[in-house]
């Protein structure tokens, strides 16, 4: 665990818990936004990720609040929101809409509040930043049957990470939020895009689940629902079966057989893998189809800004990419900032200046929006 403890008179301290499917990520942030300590837990979210977390507030000042990062809010929460006995219930309600997220967080929201039964638990969720989609963009064109009884809409993803990278760029351009249309694009272990016009998210890649849109580390995006029938019928395949395959064996995985990790595919795909090479050019293809569908809701494209560990650091997915792009006026030939400046002033435009769309790279942010919620949440 990493710590700074130049901040604890400030007070007010927000403890935030991101859990994802084997991993739990614990901070601490202080009054003014700094982080005062973090830690990655060694086990995944469990019983021995709650002794972890009992292990690091036992070295760190007590926190104020705790902040979860909940991916899915399910039609009934529409805001972040303090977690009590309903809203817990609502969430157990949606955990199978994103069972990669929702299931590992509930055990931790609940380890959490029983070491700390007297601090406020505050849900902020990826949805939240797509809650004013555009009617035309929520909507499948299914039978209105199917979207009254069963919800089927349009949620998005991500939110947390767009709504930090957001802020970031309209302070890098040195215009306000709700000037910019920006295409955004969170490249990690999940991937998506979003079109954002005036402040607003107006589009975005994933859906219902965060399974829809584009080709990611291990998970397949956007398949012809059709193949799944297909699959079904002739080949006898089980709801679990491709719920397991198209979650945890898909995607750069699946299409190289290695690996989803796009740093081992590029070094693979310069010793002659062709799979690795089938692999990235899939993922960079699904990425530009993503991105250019997203400008397809804009009037105009002011900055294509990437976040997301691949969108940080990795340049060669990053250029290639951009490099082919140039109806969307981006460029190649983009410029690559060291990671560590990167990390320590959180942003970098990478495109040649006066060569067309402004390219940044923005540092992925989830934790600390989680902490600006929270306490926007709590009034602190």
């Amino acid at each position: 665990m990493s710590a700074d403890r130049s901040h604890e008179s400030l007070g007010g301290h927000v403890l935030v818990l991101d859990a994802g499917s084997s991993s739990l990520h614990i901070a601490l942030f202080a009054a003014d936004g700094e982080r005062v300590a973090d830690q990655d837990a060694s086990e995944p979210p469990g019983p021995a990720a709650a002794m972890e977390l009992r292990n690091f507030l036992s070295e760190v000042p007590s926190p104020a609040a705790v902040g979860h990062r909940i991916v899915h809010s399910g039609p009934h929460l529409t805001g972040h929101t303090l977690i009590d006995t309903r809203v817990r219930a609502l969430l157990a309600d949606v955990a199978d809409l994103a069972p990669l997220h929702v299931t590992p967080a509930l055990p931790v929201v609940d380890a959490a509040r029983e070491l700390l039964p007297d601090v406020p638990h505050v849900a902020c969720f990826d949805t939240v930043f797509h809650k004013d989609l555009p009617a035309q963009a929520r909507t499948y064109a299914v039978p209105e049957r199917w979207r009254a009884e069963y919800g089927l809409r349009r949620y998005g993803f991500h939110g947390l990470s767009y709504s930090w990278a957001l802020q970031r760029t309209a302070q890098a351009l040195g215009r306000p939020v709700d000037d910019l249309q920006v295409v955004l694009v969170h490249l990690g272990g999940g991937c998506s895009a979003c079109a954002v016009r005036n402040g607003r998210s107006v589009d975005t890649t994933m859906g219902l689940t965060p399974l829809e849109g584009l080709v990611m580390s291990k998970r397949s995006g956007s398949l012809d629902p059709g193949a799944l029938l297909w699959l079904q019928r002739r080949h006898g395949l089980s709801t679990d079966e491709l719920d397991d395959t198209l979650h945890r064996h898909s995607g750069l995985l699946g299409l190289s057989g290695t690996s989803g990790d796009t740093r081992d595919l590029v070094r693979a795909r310069a010793e002659g893998d062709t799979a690795a090479s089938l692999a990235l050019a899939t993922f960079t293809l699904s990425c530009r189809r993503g991105i250019a569908s997203m400008a397809a809701s804009l009037d105009r494209l002011d900055a294509l800004v990437f976040t997301g560990e691949i969108g940080e650091d990795q340049p060669e997915v990053r250029e290639e990419i951009c490099s082919a792009l140039t109806v969307l006026g981006i460029r190649g030939g983009l410029l690559v900032p060291e990671l560590e400046d990167l990390m320590r002033e959180g942003l970098r435009r990478i495109d040649q200046a006066g060569r067309g769309v402004p390219v940044l790279v923005v540092a992925t942010g989830e934790t600390q929006q989680i902490a600006a919620e929270t306490r926007r949440v709590l009034g602190m």
